[in-house]
C-alpha cells in the first residue's frame, strides 16, 4: 500500500535536546493524531554532543510519521530549518523550538484558521504571555522586535517565536543563511505573502539549558543589514549603489571643476591642497559605486534568467463568497 503524503510537516531543530525528546514526539503525536490531518514530523538534529541522535533514532520505533536527520556537525539553527524545509512534503509547514518551551497543542488551532483563511500564507505566533526572564530575555526581545519591524516593515511582536505555520509555496524557495531564520517573515513578505500573528502558549523551560547568548544579538543585527538590503534592493542595486556613487561622483568633479578654475583663471597653486585630494578620491569611489551597481544589476539577471528562477509567488484563487439565499430559495442580490 502506498504511503500517504502528509498534508502538514512539523519542522524542529534540535540540538542537545535529549531531555525533552521523548515528551517532545510524544506531544506532537497526541495534539496531531486526533485531527485526521497526515502528517510528519521532521526533527533535524543540528550536530548535537549529547545523546539526542540516539534517542531520536529508538523514537522512530511505531512512528512511521517520525523522520530525524541528522546533520554531521552544529550548523546553526537556519541551516538545521533548511535542511527540514527540503525534506518537507507537507501542503504546509510548521516549525517550533525543540525545548517544548512551544506548546504542539496549539498547531491544530493555527492549521483551522489557516483553512478558515485562503487569503493567509504565514500564521506567525506571539508569546504574549511569554515565561522568561523579564531582564535577560523579554527586555531585550521587545527592543530586538520593535528595530526588526521598523526596519523590515513588517510589523510583528514577537519576531522570536519558533511556533509558525506557512503554506509550502510560500517557503520551499527561501534560502536560510546565518540567523536569517528570524527573519523568515520578513522574507516571505518581500514575495507577496500575506503574515497575520495570533498570540500562542509559552511554558517556561523546564530541562536542558538554553542556546541563545549575547554574541547572536551581533549576528542578528549584521544579518538585519543584509535583510534591509535584500528587501529594498536587491532586484535593483543600481539604486542602492548608483544613487550614492552619482552624488560623491557629482561632488568630486565640482571640487575638480573649481580647483581647475582655480588654477587656470586665478593662477593659485592647487597641487597641496587637501581639496584636490578630496575631489579625486570622491570622484573615484563615485565612479567604483555606480560600476558596482551595473555589475550588481547584471549579477541579479544571471542569478534569476538561466535558471528560471521566479522574482515572484503567485498564490492559489480566493474562494468566492457565499450569498445568503432568500426564502424563495433564489441569491439575494441588492438593487
Amino acid at each position: 500500500m502506498p504511503a500517504v503524503e502528509p498534508h502538514v510537516s512539523i519542522v524542529i531543530p534540535v540540538y542537545n535536546e535529549e531531555e525533552n525528546l521523548p515528551d517532545l514526539v510524544e506531544r506532537v503525536g497526541l495534539a496531531l493524531e486526533p485531527s485526521g490531518r497526515s502528517f510528519e514530523l521532521i526533527c533535524v538534529d543540528d550536530g548535537s554532543r549529547d545523546d539526542s541522535a540516539a534517542v531520536l533514532a529508538q523514537l522512530t520505533d511505531g512512528r512511521p510519521w517520525l523522520k530525524p536527520l541528522f546533520l554531521i556537525r552544529n550548523y546553526g539553527q537556519s541551516a538545521a530549518l533548511q535542511a527540514g524545509f527540503d525534506a518537507a512534503r507537507g501542503d504546509i509547514i510548521a516549525t517550533l523550538d525543540g525545548d517544548l518551551q512551544n506548546d504542539p497543542a496549539d498547531i491544530p488551532g493555527l492549521l483551522q484558521l489557516l483553512d478558515e483563511r485562503p487569503d493567509v500564507d504565514v500564521i506567525s505566533g506571539w508569546r504574549k504571555d511569554r515565561q522568561d526572564k523579564t531582564l535577560s530575555r523579554k527586555i531585550p526581545s521587545v527592543i530586538a522586535n520593535g528595530i526588526i519591524s521598523r526596519v523590515t516593515g513588517v510589523r510583528l511582536h514577537d519576531y522570536g517565536c519558533a511556533l509558525k505555520l506557512y503554506r509550502a509555496q510560500v517557503i520551499r524557495d527561501l534560502k536560510l543563511y546565518g540567523e536569517l531564520h528570524r527573519f523568515i517573515p520578513a522574507l516571505a513578505a518581500e514575495v507577496g505573502a500575506n503574515i497575520i500573528e495570533v498570540p500562542v502558549r509559552h511554558h517556561a523551560r523546564t530541562r536542558g539549558q538554553s542556546k541563545y547568548g549575547i554574541d547572536r544579538t551581533v549576528r542578528v543585527i549584521l544579518d538585519l543589514l543584509w535583510i534591509k538590503f535584500f528587501i529594498r534592493f536587491l532586484h535593483r542595486p543600481i539604486q542602492a549603489f548608483g544613487g550614492l556613487g552619482l552624488g560623491m561622483l557629482s561632488i568630486g568633479l565640482l571640487i575638480l571643476a573649481w580647483l581647475t578654475f582655480d588654477k587656470l583663471a586665478l593662477g593659485h597653486d592647487i597641487g597641496g591642497r587637501p581639496l584636490l585630494l578630496l575631489g579625486v578620491l570622491l570622484a573615484l569611489i563615485g565612479v567604483q559605486l555606480v560600476a558596482t551597481g551595473v555589475l550588481g544589476e547584471l549579477l541579479t539577471r544571471i542569478y534569476h534568467e538561466p535558471e528560471g528562477r521566479p522574482q515572484y509567488v503567485l498564490r492559489l484563487a480566493p474562494r468566492a463568497r457565499r450569498r445568503p439565499r432568500s426564502a424563495d430559495g433564489g441569491s439575494r442580490t441588492t438593487g
